[in-house]
């Protein structure tokens, strides 16, 4: 089978033996630049097999084959021949070095070195704590071994963390999930008069379960959990009344 990593197809890629590669290095060394396409295209394996030591579901195969290219692209610029040493030796740290950078600094948030440096070594606090037998070190003990104020270290792990969608599922069976917004409560729930005169019809009209839910839901702002243990239902209950609702007020106002 054919493997296709950004539109290359890798099992057609050129193949050089080590004579041939050796004299195409020092060619382009010499000046020849029109022989450099070929030499990357001939060390893509090289990229390839260095993506697949990445297994992280957020990150693209071929996002990381590209960014591993210019690696490959340093490596050929930097390297010197003069150190006798095989070109992939020297390219392939280089080239996983690229992708662990690049991937170190994707997150939605760009951190700043010193927050990352406070935040690498609180996680090694953490586990020398635990490695000498403290369960479960907690941030006071991480800020007393770094010998640094304790919202210096929650600052620079939060900064580190991968943020959540509001919509991200919590728990649920696949059919009705929950969403973490449903456990949110909203201290700007209540609406205007005005609001309130124009739904209140629609909302007299629903049937009285539904009519709790919404009225507690969106005019109380409470959460899905709150109204759930109110009304002596399950959570899911509760967001199955809440769809249905939502449902015929859109219906009743043409949505």
């Amino acid at each position: 089978m054919v493997r296709k990593v950004t539109g290359v197809k890798t099992e057609e890629l050129p193949v050089l033996n080590k004579n041939e590669q050796d004299e195409m290095l020092a060619a382009i060394k010499a000046g020849h630049t029109e022989l450099r396409e070929r030499f990357l295209l001939a060390n893509a394996r090289l990229v390839l097999m260095a993506v697949q030591r990445f297994r992280d579901p957020k990150q693209s195969p071929d996002e990381l084959f590209q960014v591993g290219m210019l690696g490959l692209m340093k490596s050929l610029d930097n390297f010197d021949m003069s150190l006798n040493v095989c070109f992939s030796t020297y390219a392939i740290p280089m080239i996983i070095g690229e992708i662990r950078r690049f991937i170190r600094e994707s997150t939605a948030f760009k951190v700043g070195r010193n927050i990352r440096d406070v935040a690498y070594k609180a996680v090694k606090a953490r586990e020398a704590l635990e490695a000498r037998g403290v369960h479960e070190a907690d941030l006071n003990e991480i800020a007393v071994e770094l010998d640094i104020p304790v919202a210096e270290v929650v600052g620079a792990l939060d900064a580190i963390s991968e943020p959540q969608s509001l919509y991200q599922e919590a728990f649920g069976d696949g059919s009705d999930p929950t969403e973490l917004i449903d456990f949110i409560r909203d201290p700007k729930a209540d609406i205007d008069h005005t609001e309130r005169i124009l739904l209140a019809d629609s909302v007299d009209s629903l049937p009285d379960r539904e009519k709790q839910v919404v009225f507690m839901r969106y005019f109380k702002g409470a959460t899905q959990t709150e109204i759930a243990a109110a009304l002596k239902m399950s959570q899911a209950q509760v967001s199955r009344l809440e769809k249905g609702a939502i449902t015929k007020l859109r219906e009743s106002f043409g949505v």
